[in-house]
This record gives C-alpha cells, sequence and structure tokens, in this order.
C-alpha cells in the first residue's frame, strides 16, 4: 500500500502553466458566451467544432504535439491548466478532446513518421476529430475479450464488428479501434492491434444511440467487410494491449474525472452567495472543496509522471475511482440540499442543472473503465491479485 501511496508525491504546476492559465481565461472571456448552466454541465460531452477551431487558431488543440507536426509544443502541465480552466467554465470541447487527449499522442509514440505527417496536423487545426473504438456489445467491461477482427487480405485488412457507446462517432472523422488480428477473445490480451479508421469508408454505419436526458453522444458502430489500408495499422501488430493502457493512462488521470459537476457546484455556491442558507451549508462545501483539492493534486502528480515519460497506469485508475466518486456525490449532494427546502424555490438554472447531472451521473464511473475494472487493476497493483 505504501509503494502505491508514495507514487503521489507532491508537485506543483510550473510557474509558466500558471502564466498561462490568465491567457485561457481572457480566451474564453472574449471569445466565447457562456450558455445556461444546464448547457454548460454537459462539459466535455459538448461538441461544437467552430468552438474547436477557435481554440486551433490560437495553437491550443494538439498543445503536447511537437511544432513540427503543427503542434505548440507545450508540456503537459500547460495541457492540464488549459483543459482545467475549459472545463470548470463548461466549454464545449467535446469535438477536438478524443485527438487532442489520446488520438494525437498515441500516433505520435506509436504511429510512423507518415502518419505523424497526414494526422497530426489536421489534429491541431481542428479539422480531423476522432473517436475511441474500444468498448463492445458483448465484451461489457472487459476490454481484453473484443471480438471485433481485421485479417490480413488483399490490399490491406479487412474489418468486421462493432463497437458500441462510441462518443461523438456521428461527428467523428477517424476512429482508433481496437480489434483482433490473431487468436481468439480467450487468448485475452494476444494478438490485439489498433487501427486508425476512416468513418468514411464503404461497410461502416453509424447508429446514435439517444441517452435518458434525450442526447444523442454515444453510438454504435457497425463494420461489414471494411477495407483497411495497409497503413492504417498503429504500432506493431499484437502490441494493442499495451498501447491501448499507455492510451488509458492519458484518459483516465485527467482533469476530466474531477471536473464534470463543477459547473452545477459553482452555481450552486452563487445561488447560496450572500443567503442566510449559505451558512448552513458551509460545512459540505468546505468538504466538497478539500476532496477536490486533494483529487486535483493526485491528477497533478499523475501529470508529473507523464511528464517524466512514465505511464502510471495504476495510479491513473486510482485517480478516476475517487474522482468520478466526487463528481457522483455533487449532484447528490445539491439534490438533497434543494429538496430539503421545498419553502424556497431553487433557481430555475440550478433546478435544470441538477436534473440533467443527476440523470448522467451514473454513467461517470462507466466511461474510461468501469469501477470494478478500476479496482482489479489497483489490486493487481498492490499485490493482492
Amino acid at each position: 500500500m505504501s509503494q502505491l501511496l508514495s507514487a503521489f508525491r507532491h508537485a506543483a504546476l510550473p510557474a509558466a502553466a500558471q502564466a498561462f492559465r490568465a491567457e485561457v481565461r481572457e480566451f474564453l472571456r472574449s471569445s466565447w458566451t457562456p450558455p445556461a448552466p444546464q448547457v454548460r454541465a454537459r462539459s466535455w460531452m459538448g461538441f461544437d467544432a467552430d468552438f474547436s477551431r477557435k481554440l486551433a487558431q490560437r495553437g491550443w488543440v494538439g498543445v503536447t504535439l511537437p511544432r513540427a507536426y503543427g503542434g505548440a509544443s507545450l508540456d503537459a502541465f500547460s495541457r492540464f491548466v488549459l483543459v482545467e480552466e475549459l472545463l470548470a467554465a463548461g466549454a464545449p470541447v467535446g469535438a477536438h478532446w478524443i485527438a487532442d487527449r489520446q488520438s494525437g499522442p498515441l500516433i505520435l509514440k506509436f504511429g510512423t513518421e507518415e502518419q505523424r505527417r497526414f494526422y497530426l496536423p489536421k489534429i491541431c487545426a481542428a479539422e480531423a476529430f476522432f473517436c475511441i473504438g474500444m468498448s463492445e456489445p458483448n465484451a461489457g467491461s472487459d476490454l481484453a475479450s473484443v471480438g471485433s477482427r481485421a485479417v490480413r487480405a488483399e490490399g490491406g485488412w479487412r474489418l468486421n464488428g462493432r463497437k458500441i457507446w462510441t462518443t461523438n462517432a456521428h461527428h467523428s472523422h477517424y476512429m482508433i479501434a481496437l480489434v483482433r488480428t490473431s487468436g481468439e477473445p480467450a487468448d485475452r490480451q494476444k494478438g490485439l492491434s489498433q487501427f486508425i479508421v476512416d468513418l468514411k469508408l464503404p461497410g461502416i454505419t453509424i447508429r446514435p444511440i439517444r441517452d435518458l436526458a434525450g442526447d444523442a453522444h454515444f453510438n454504435e458502430v457497425f463494420f461489414d467487410n471494411v477495407l483497411l489500408p495497409d497503413d492504417a495499422l498503429v504500432g506493431e501488430e499484437g502490441a494493442g494491449w499495451a498501447q491501448v493502457n499507455a492510451e488509458l493512462a492519458f484518459e483516465r488521470s485527467g482533469p476530466e474525472r474531477i471536473y464534470s459537476s463543477i459547473v452545477l457546484l459553482e452555481h450552486w455556491i452563487a445561488c447560496l452567495r450572500g443567503t442566510p442558507e449559505a451558512a448552513r451549508h458551509a460545512e459540505t462545501i468546505g468538504r466538497l472543496a478539500t476532496h477536490l483539492a486533494t483529487l486535483r493534486g493526485m491528477s497533478i502528480a499523475v501529470t508529473t509522471k507523464l511528464v517524466q515519460g512514465e505511464s502510471p497506469v495504476v495510479e491513473a485508475a486510482l485517480v478516476k475511482d475517487i474522482g468520478t466518486t466526487f463528481e457522483q456525490s455533487i449532484p447528490v449532494i445539491v439534490e438533497a440540499a434543494v429538496g430539503a427546502d421545498p419553502a424556497n424555490p431553487p433557481d430555475a438554472d440550478l433546478l435544470q442543472a441538477v436534473a440533467y447531472l443527476a440523470q448522467v451521473a451514473p454513467t461517470f464511473s462507466l466511461r474510461g473503465g468501469t469501477r470494478e475494472i478500476l479496482r482489479g487493476m489497483i489490486a493487481r497493483g498492490l499485490g493482492l491479485r
């Protein structure tokens, strides 16, 4: 246990990253009109290509990618600050989100030079949006049991199978899909590979899935004899498991695993400010602020490891598990506070924001790896499995 805890050494954001924060706030103030809280509460699920292109014009999409490929060559600390400010404001970052956070770094690390020169400048210009092709209908949370398969064929690879819960696939240009290229699902992590799939290819069907809130972020994606070119393979054939775990470390440890309900919390505090009810909720708000500060420190510690070139898979799993629990607790707490005072009608925006988050918060612990899977990884990291 002490070995895992010692991995979270205190780390602080560098002065340059802190100075960058002021630039981001000024950009948001001058370039974006914040909508109502119930819209901003959608935060990183919000898809707005125009907003992403404005960010790209500032050089803030693919900020950690090298300038040679169109990036800003900023470090992961600056990206942490950028993401933190965008999410705290509830800005719509969903269009470029996956490409910026995962696909670009993955292509940079494992892709060929031709892939880097083709895809990375498009990502940095917000001209290429990516989605993640991991989950499958019959695999549940067990990523290693994926059954979608690509086999060698004349001219490349022939892909058949299905992916599900694919966020914004219906708006995206490409998917990076984890599929089997050898063996059987019983072989687990062996025989898996990653491919960049052009979603305009013949044989691909994308079917949006509408959620309880009426939004259609998720999709089911069908591959029916899709011919992928040879250069669609990312990295080594059969090395997909190791590659995808490195990719998930980027996904699981960032501010998005802490800030999903932050717009609601801030609006609740704004509604309480200056009212007689404020003192009654001071202890609760103080406790939430303490949890947030601790989680933020852990997330910065993981970011530090990423900057140092490490792959903190277990630490990232711990941040996501605790972070999503925190995110899920906020709408529960606000909902209870509002419901406990029926004589004082709540602000209409607050009511709509908490109603939305109360519906979708259960999904927070599903996306990017379920709680059960993450706790299994943590147990393995502690030597318990």
